[in-house]
C-alpha cells in the first residue's frame, strides 16, 4: 500500500517538490537523455546559491578524470564528492554551491568527481572514473579522505570504499545522502513509496536499465556494481548513512548498516522524517532539508577528526 504523503510532507518541503516540478516534471524520465540532462541542469539552476565567502574552486584534470576542487584557508582533510543524478544525469556544475557549502562549514577541501554518464557509458565506467579521482586526490593533497555523495553518488562513495580495502590507506569515514546501494526491491520501502514525490519506483527502473549495456546482465556479485552485492563488508571505515523516509530507496540504508554492524564496522543511520529524494537542494527552503543538511556536515566534519559523535 502507498502512502498518504499529505499528512508525512509539510507545506515547505511541499513548495520544494512544486518548485523542482517546474523544470523537471514526472515524466521527466520518458524524454530523451540529452533532454532530461537539460531540464536537470535548469531545475539545479533554479536552487543554485552563491559560494559561501572564503570558498573558491577551480577545475583540474584528476589522472584525465575532469574534478572541481574546492577549498577555504588551509585545509588538512579532502572530501571525496560524487553527484547523484542517477549515473545519467548531473554533473560539476549540479551540485556545485552544495559542494561549496560543505567546504565552508567544514574547512575540508572538496573534490567533486565529474564521472562518465550511463547510457553512453555503462557500468563500470562511473565506478571507474570516481576510483581513479580518489587515488589521484589522495596522491596529489596528501590529506586523509572522508568520502560522500548523495542517490547514485552514495552508491559510487561506498564502492569506492569497498574496493579501497587494502589498494588504499587513509580513508576516515563515508557519508551516504539518500544512497542507492543495490537493495533487491523486497523492502517494504519499495512498495510504500513506489509513487513518492521526486522519485518513483519507475524512474529507478529506467535509471538500472540504461546504466547497463544492452545486453548486459545485471550483476549479482559486484561490489563496484552496489555495494549490498558484496560477500565481505569487515574493515570498511565508519560509516553515516542519511535516508530519505519518503524515498523508495529508503531501506537500502538500514540493510547496508545492517551488514556493516554485523561485521564489527561502526555505523550511524539517521532517517529524515518528511523529506524526499533529492532534498539536498531544499536546504535553504525548508526547515527539515536545512537541519538535515546540518547532521550531514557534523558527519563529515566529525569523520574527518576520526570522531564519533554518536551512541551506536
Amino acid at each position: 500500500m502507498t502512502r498518504n504523503y499529505s499528512d508525512l510532507i509539510d507545506e515547505e518541503v511541499w513548495a520544494f517538490i512544486a518548485k523542482t516540478a517546474e523544470s523537471y516534471p514526472d515524466d521527466a524520465v520518458d524524454n530523451s537523455v540529452g533532454e532530461q540532462r537539460r531540464v536537470y541542469d535548469v531545475m539545479c539552476q533554479a536552487f543554485a546559491q552563491p559560494y559561501p565567502d572564503g570558498v573558491t574552486a577551480s577545475d583540474q584534470s584528476a589522472a584525465g578524470v575532469p574534478v572541481r576542487v574546492y577549498s577555504a584557508g588551509t585545509p588538512d582533510r579532502t572530501v571525496m564528492y560524487f553527484h547523484g543524478g542517477g549515473f545519467v544525469v548531473g554533473g560539476l556544475h549540479s551540485h556545485d554551491d552544495v559542494c561549496a557549502e560543505i567546504c565552508a562549514r567544514t574547512g575540508y577541501r572538496l573534490v567533486s568527481v565529474d564521472y562518465r554518464l550511463a547510457p553512453e557509458h555503462s557500468h563500470p565506467a562511473a565506478f571507474d572514473d570516481c576510483w581513479t579521482a580518489t587515488v589521484w586526490a589522495a596522491k596529489e593533497f596528501g590529506d586523509p579522505l572522508v568520502l560522500s555523495g548523495d542517490s547514485a553518488g552514495g552508491n559510487l562513495a561506498a564502492c569506492v570504499a569497498h574496493h579501497a580495502r587494502g589498494r588504499l590507506d587513509g580513508i576516515l569515514g563515508l557519508v551516504l545522502i539518500y544512497p542507492g546501494l543495490g537493495g533487491d526491491g523486497s523492502a517494504p520501502s519499495y512498495r510504500e513509496n513506489a509513487n513518492a514525490p521526486l522519485l518513483s519506483a519507475a524512474e529507478m527502473a529506467f535509471y538500472e536499465r540504461v546504466r547497463l549495456a544492452e545486453g548486459q546482465e545485471k550483476p549479482t556479485d559486484d561490489p563496484t556494481y552496489a555495494p549490498l552485492l558484496d560477500s565481505d563488508y569487515a574493515d570498511l571505515p565508519p560509516t553515516v548513512i542519511i535516508s530519505a523516509d519518503c524515498d523508495p530507496l529508503r531501506d537500502d540504508a538500514p540493510a547496508y548498516a545492517a551488514r556493516l554492524r554485523a561485521a564489527g564496522v561502526r555505523v550511524h543511520w539517521i532517517n529524515e522524517p518528511g523529506l524526499v529524494h533529492g532534498y539536498l537542494r531544499a536546504r535553504h527552503m525548508a526547515g527539515r532539508a536545512r537541519e538535515s543538511f546540518e547532521r550531514i556536515e557534523v558527519a563529515i566534519e566529525a569523520l574527518g577528526q576520526g570522531l564519533w559523535p554518536y551512541d551506536d
